[in-house]
């Protein structure tokens, strides 16, 4: 008998967005459909509409779990969060926001209570999900919320690079004000999770905070108060990393194979770099959870929503990489601190 087949959750994201089609596209693909058993938490009137623009593929439509074929590989759960009037393609609403926080609660919860493996999320938009009352300032940090840790991370991997972020939804000004313990910390979780994931230890490099990492402290003082003590005790405890290195040449370096991962002070200075080199084949992966998350690394592109214009590559890898890390759940676990 072979290896049984992870089970594994997606949240459909924001209707009124793009993730419905690219999870409906990826899903509609044999091989990767028949890789695992999925379960995605969504609407089943979003699922009918888009089958007439994408075409139907063997799935179960059900409204309750229990009702599940255990034979099918593909099971969409339909919540009953959203009625197809209250959507409006395209466009920022409070009902979709809300209902997709809600696919993001019950994907998270089965894979708490051990009934998925691993869970991947479609985009859904922010300022929606603000709107609908709820008090939100990103997926990855809701999602921690849910599975009770107060320490987690932003991991983007593709082939060629990762990159890990030491801080990420929240101001410049917010992100500025970092800690010895937190970027230690980071540095910890990646170099445990790049191990297990890729089975090598990695080559780190510590992005510098300010312009030309301080240039010997001429543009700031954070690489010599925070940054390089940071290092020195994440390489007293053997962890591979040198730095901080200015990030507008360290990325070049990376990329060209000198690094394996790269720690990123804020959200945009490890996100352009990471994009730009491979856009649709980059997942997020959270670390520091006790469940497997991956995640699509673009958002809900309300300008091309219900126009079936989508590519799913990007979340077709991250779908793999949820199966891939299934195998190996304690890659993203948080060490003890």
């Amino acid at each position: 008998m072979g290896t049984p087949l992870p089970s594994i959750a997606i949240s459909l994201g924001d209707p009124a967005g793009i993730g419905p089609e690219v999870t409906i596209k990826a899903l509609a693909d044999p091989e990767l459909r028949e890789a695992a058993h999925w379960v995605v938490v969504g609407e089943d009137w979003i699922v009918e509409e888009l089958e007439e623009q994408i075409g139907r593929f063997p799935r179960q439509i059900v409204h309750r779990l229990e009702e599940a074929d255990q034979k099918t590989n593909c099971i969409f759960w339909s919540t009953g969060s959203l009625e197809q009037s209250q959507r409006a393609l395209g466009k920022v609403s409070p009902g979709c926001g809300r209902a997709a926080l809600e696919y993001v609660r019950l994907a998270t919860e089965l894979c708490l209570s051990g009934a998925t493996q691993a869970m991947v999320t479609a985009p859904l938009n922010k300022e929606a999900v603000v709107l609908s009352g709820q008090e939100f300032c990103g997926h990855t940090e809701y999602i921690a919320e849910l599975c009770g840790v107060g320490e987690s991370r932003m991991l983007l991997v593709n082939d060629r690079l990762s990159v890990v972020h030491v801080t990420t939804h929240i101001s410049m000004i917010d992100a500025t004000r970092l800690t010895k313990s937190r970027i230690t910390t980071t540095l910890k979780l990646a170099a445990e999770a790049y191990e297990r994931l890729r089975a090598k230890r990695p080559r780190i490099a510590v992005c510098g905070l300010n312009p030309h990492a301080g240039e010997n402290g001429l543009f700031g003082s954070e690489e010599a108060d925070t940054i390089v003590p940071a290092i020195a005790m994440a390489r007293a405890e053997g962890i591979d990393c040198v730095g901080p290195l200015p990030a507008d040449t360290l990325f070049l370096q990376a990329f060209r194979g000198a690094y394996d991962l790269v720690v990123a002070m804020y959200h945009d200075q490890g996100h352009i770099p990471m994009k730009l080199m491979d856009f649709d084949h980059t997942v997020n992966v959270t670390l520091g959870l006790p469940i497997v998350r991956t995640s699509v690394d673009h958002g809900t592109a309300f300008d091309i929503a219900g126009k079936n214009m989508a590519s799913a590559e990007d979340m077709k890898t991250a779908m793999r990489m949820a199966i891939q890390l299934s195998a190996v759940r304690d890659c993203c676990n948080a060490s003890p601190l």
